[in-house]
């Protein structure tokens, strides 16, 4: 957006025809009128629900150090009353609170003018269905975002390339709790890959040994490190006669999902309904 400022300034030039000083009669007036440009930028306000997490905590510091965007406040049901700084006309509501306060949340923000950003892990497909029929009646933006981490997201677009090519295939995922096992991300990838119609690892005899893992969609099998320390990763290994084909991906701290964050502030400012996924804008 560009603001024009006009500054009038009338400037007065005596020209003697005469080249006799002390002659000063016959003069010609000119006047000169200049006019600036000068840009402006509105910024994106953004407001983060569940501020006191550690992805809160997280994403207030990125979103105030971005480029474009403005902190307009940050709200969470710890910490009730403390002041984290904010202004008026919010314009995205980031939300990390629960699954069953997704739907009232988003119909509050709505109903604000605002769009929002869910990156809430586990919601249930009826949840995003019905937010999706609100958003289309609302004609209201918001990106469900599963994850917001970019390395995933191109580790899960390898593995369906990869799946084209390989019928044998099994995740390893390690984190240093037991909380939501399989991963959010280890039941993405195999969702992706069984809905491309292949049933994997048929020639495996021991589909009924726990020890094997626990089997996701078409024949994935999932097997999941938990030990303190380990940092959160996922390895997809593929296989066919004399080859093995690994990918992995490892998150160290919560500091890589502000990449994707910050873009999904971005795009969902634009949006009109619901999108599911933040690899629709990568």
């Amino acid at each position: 957006m560009v603001s024009l400022s006009s500054h009038f300034h009338s400037t007065n030039y005596y020209l003697n025809r005469n080249n006799n000083s002390h002659h000063n009669h016959n003069f010609r007036i000119k006047h000169y009128v200049s006019c600036s440009a000068q840009p402006t930028q509105t910024n994106i306000k953004v407001v983060i629900n569940g501020a006191a997490k550690e992805i809160g905590r997280a994403a207030v510091e990125a979103v105030t150090k971005a480029r474009g965007m403005e902190l307009a406040g940050a709200v969470d049901t710890c910490h009730v009353g403390e002041d984290i700084g904010q202004s008026k006309g919010a314009g995205v509501v980031v939300d990390f609170t629960e699954p069953s306060s997704v739907y009232d949340n988003v119909k509050q923000v709505t109903a604000f003018g605002m769009r929002s950003v869910v990156h809430v892990p586990r919601m249930e497909l009826d949840t995003v269905a019905a937010l999706s029929a609100f958003c289309d009646k609302a004609t209201m933006g918001v990106l469900v975002a599963p994850t917001l981490s970019i390395g995933s997201i191109l580790l899960q677009q390898a593995a369906i390339s990869a799946s084209f090519h390989y019928r044998n295939v099994e995740i390893v995922e390690s984190k240093a709790n037991a909380n939501d096992l399989p991963s959010v991300d280890a039941n993405q990838i195999a969702k992706n890959l069984s809905n491309l119609g292949q049933i994997y690892n048929r020639e495996d005899a021991s589909t009924d040994v726990l020890a094997r893992g626990q089997v996701l969609g078409d024949g994935i099998r999932v097997h999941s490190l938990v030990l303190p320390g380990l940092p959160s990763s996922t390895t997809v290994h593929f296989s066919a006669p004399g080859e093995i084909y690994s990918i992995k991906h490892d998150i160290t701290n919560v500091q890589c999902l502000m990449p994707g964050l910050l873009l999904a502030i971005r795009k969902v400012v634009r949006l009109k309904n619901l999108v599911y996924g933040l690899e629709k804008f990568l």
